[in-house]
């Protein structure tokens, strides 16, 4: 019995210990698990971002020029309008008695001419007999001016109040539809300091407008003539096209942000598009044709140094920053603002090469050197020897390379967050 402890007590540690070698060489070995995507082959397209709110061209607002309690409406919203038809009608109650004491002021003044051109002639007549003083005579003629002055002053005042009056019937200005009505019958309006709006009619709703805010950090690359791209609430799976026509030199700061305005002219031929809506706008900067196209995780992925073979691609990595986490070029995501302004998806930068990294036939690491092309937030053109269309490149690993490599030291992943430096994406010029 007592033997047969010894020999149980010498096998345990044994046993034990072989256990952790294999373990440990199974450990030491295991191969790191890559996350792949194939290079692909087609068109992209730069672009800026921005929102607005869809208007028409022309919007005219119908005021009054009176007060007075409005008595008839004769048009509604979406009601169809023509240049001089009567839209509205204010109670002419007021104007009319003010025409009619105007006119009495004005035959008041008539006579009194009249009067005074009487006593001119007889005055006259006394003087050329040397029966009239001169001072008296040039008291007539002075009666006689001053009655002519009332009798126009009273016919303007006989003007003005008919032309009040007339006030009373409001027309259209334009040919157009009636976009907003802001009064009801029986509603007093007061239009002594300004002319309170009734009534707002655009010209037409086949052609519109955006009015676009964009960054100044952006508005670089918007120029007139820019074709663009845009997307409604209401109709989330078509896609409108539009034509830059101006970029305003007015600034506007929201939020310290300084933003710029873009005019955006749209065909509406179907009535789709409603004044009002919001807008989500792309400016398309720049695009490429027939071009190759990876994933920008790809672009971002760095391998642990431990999983680099040894020689000139781990030298090379050591070069670059790669494994040291060392960020190289590199497109970036789009900015995001708390402000409703434009996100850059495709500009300049002044370093445009990048590696990719994949593996050969044997399973090794290895990586080539590329130039980075535009991009549109998710994929990047770019271009470099040894690029083939199917070719696997890794986006990322989802272990530790190797024991003892520190997590850290693994590839990134794009559903973490990303080293400081990021931005907006950078395209590269070939």
């Amino acid at each position: 019995m007592k033997k047969s402890r010894i020999l149980l007590g010498a096998i345990v540690p044994l046993l034990t210990a072989g256990v952790v070698w294999i373990y440990g060489q199974a450990e030491g070995s295991e191969a790191p698990a890559y996350r792949f995507a194939e290079v692909t082959r087609g068109d992209l397209e730069a672009a800026v971002s921005a929102t607005g709110a869809l208007g028409a061209v022309t919007t005219v607002q119908v005021g009054t020029q009176v007060s007075g309690q409005v008595a008839a409406i004769h048009v509604d919203f979406n009601d169809t309008v023509k240049k001089g038809q009567l839209i509205a009608r204010i109670d002419p109650t007021l104007q009319q008695q003010s025409v009619r004491d105007a006119e009495a002021g004005f035959e008041r003044a008539q006579a009194e001419l009249v009067q005074a051109q009487r006593d001119y002639e007889r005055n006259q007549q006394l003087f050329e007999q040397r029966a009239l003083t001169e001072s008296e005579h040039d008291a007539a003629e002075y009666k006689l001016a001053v009655a002519r002055a009332s009798s126009k002053s009273a016919q303007v005042t006989v003007d003005r109040a008919r032309q009040n009056l007339s006030y009373t019937s409001i027309y259209a200005p334009i040919n157009g539809i009636v976009v907003e009505r802001n009064v009801d019958v029986g509603q007093t309006v007061a239009a002594s300091l300004s002319a309170p709006q009734l009534f707002l009619i655009a010209n037409t709703l086949a052609r519109m407008q955006i009015l676009a805010s964009v960054d100044e950090s952006d508005i670089g690359v918007i120029k007139e003539g820019q074709p663009v791209r845009f997307r409604v609430q209401a109709y989330p799976n078509e896609s409108f096209t539009g034509t830059v026509r101006q970029v305003r030199l007015q600034s506007r700061t929201l939020e310290n942000v300084v933003n710029y305005t873009a005019v955006v002219e749209v065909e509406n031929p179907s009535g789709k598009l409603l004044p009002g809506m919001t807008a989500t706008v792309e400016f398309l900067t720049e695009t490429a044709s027939d071009a190759f196209l990876v994933p920008n995780a790809a672009l971002r992925f760095r391998p642990a140094d431990a999983a680099l073979p040894v020689g000139g691609s781990q030298q090379s990595a050591a070069a670059s920053g790669r494994g040291t986490g060392v960020p190289s070029a590199q497109p970036r995501t789009a900015r995001a603002r708390s402000a409703p302004t434009g996100a850059r998806t495709g500009v300049a930068q002044s370093a445009n090469s990048g590696m990719v990294w994949y593996q050969d036939k044997d399973g090794t690491l290895k990586s080539l050197r590329i130039r980075i092309g535009i991009t549109d937030g998710q994929k990047t053109v770019i271009r470099g020897e040894g690029i083939t269309e199917g070719m696997r490149i890794i986006v990322g690993a989802s272990q530790v390379a190797q024991t003892g490599a520190s997590p850290t030291a693994t590839a990134s992943s794009p559903f973490q967050a990303q080293t400081q430096g990021g931005g907006p994406p950078r395209p590269g010029s070939f």
